[in-house]
């Protein structure tokens, strides 16, 4: 989902068919409680909520919510989370859990990350959250955060490439993860990761995200550049890259929206962004109209919108950066992630508690 897409266009993620149920079947005269599985993560910049159900061994989308809160404005000075930030989470939370206790979840993962690792009292915050919304969130690791990620996406890794990289531009770090096809051409491991303390919303509060001069821009992606540059080559994939045999996969906001924004979309639409293949080329070209471009023109463009204007380019410049430093030919754009690998997370759980009660049955019956 793109972190800048609206409520309005968020709900359109729970398909449009799924009409509104209770979660119960009748089985043979009798109501059964259908599992419902729900993934809530709370991150730097946006507040989003996915709702599915199962459907064989995946699941379907039968609610979603998506609302920009800034929770992490001006952690960067102060270190803490405000209140008025604050307010603003607890505000989209609150919708949250009732459509949670609406549609009846029975598995449900709740994760905050960036800002609440970061902030003195992220933890403070997240038990008045409890309170307030009765919402468990837990704090997950940047490696935890990389690894969801990668499992909400990696089957988008072009089937003809041997390694792929991973990032998620978040609000206030960006998730890198090196990923390498098995020798038999099968799933996708990771085989590095790191986090960069990188986001649109602490760099563009460090640089100005209104307007951006070509040497601003420049500079933030040698930054970004540099620090990946540190790193050397941990999961052995150099090679790989400079034959182009792998490419780019992105997950988070900043590259759907350079997606939407080539497409010339009037109007956010998953289904021609999710899976799209982007030139390395258009989306640099794209990442310098919008750097260009002034804050009330980056506020027009439908698939970036006021709330994100000030924070989409700092996204292109980490993005640029780490071009710079990984060339590749492609960018694979993916409108799927770090909560689809809590569902795919969830999912699991559900299908062995189920085959545990159906063994039970069973040695019950004999």
């Amino acid at each position: 989902m793109n972190d800048g897409e609206s409520g309005a266009n968020a709900e359109k993620h729970a398909h449009a068919n799924t009409k509104k149920r209770s979660g119960r079947h009748r089985a043979g005269g009798k109501f059964r409680r259908e599992d419902r599985y729900a993934a809530l993560d709370l991150g730097t910049n946006n507040c989003r909520l996915l709702i599915a159900a199962p459907r064989g061994k995946s699941y379907r989308i039968v609610d979603a919510f998506s609302r920009i809160v800034r929770l992490g404005e001006g952690l960067s000075q102060s270190g803490r989370l405000s209140e008025a930030a604050m307010a603003r989470a607890i505000s989209a939370l609150r919708e949250c859990a009732s459509k949670i206790d609406r549609r009846g979840a029975t598995h449900i993962r709740c994760i905050a990350t960036q800002a609440c690792r970061g902030a003195a009292n992220g933890a403070e915050f997240l038990e008045r959250v409890r309170q307030e919304t009765g919402l468990s969130f837990e704090i997950i690791s940047t490696e935890e955060e990389a690894r969801l990620a990668v499992a909400g996406c990696a089957d988008l890794l072009s089937p003809q490439s041997l390694a792929g990289l991973v990032f998620d531009i978040g609000g206030g770090s960006t998730e890198i993860s090196w990923i390498r096809r098995s020798e038999q051409g099968g799933a996708a491991d990771i085989a590095a990761w790191t986090s960069l303390p990188f986001g649109v919303v602490n760099l563009s509060e460090k640089w100005g995200g209104h307007e951006i001069s070509a040497e601003t821009y420049d500079a933030i992606a040698e930054e970004v550049r540099s620090v990946i540059a540190d790193l050397g080559d941990p999961a052995g994939l150099k090679s790989v890259f400079e034959k182009d045999e792998a490419h780019l996969l992105g997950t988070s906001g900043t590259v759907t929206s350079i997606a939407g924004v080539h497409l010339g979309l009037t109007r956010y639409r998953r289904d021609r962004v999710d899976g799209l293949w982007l030139s390395s080329s258009d989306a640099r070209a794209v990442s310098q109209s919008l750097r260009a471009m002034s804050f009330e023109e980056r506020s027009a463009e439908p698939c970036i919108g006021e709330e994100r204007a000030d924070l989409v380019v700092c996204g292109c410049a980490i993005l640029e950066g780490l071009q710079r430093e990984w060339p590749a030919s492609r960018i694979r754009v993916a409108d799927r992630g770090l909560r689809e690998g809590i569902l795919d997370g969830l999912a699991c759980e559900a299908r062995a508690q189920r085959k545990i009660k159906r063994r039970r049955e069973r040695n019950n019956l004999r």
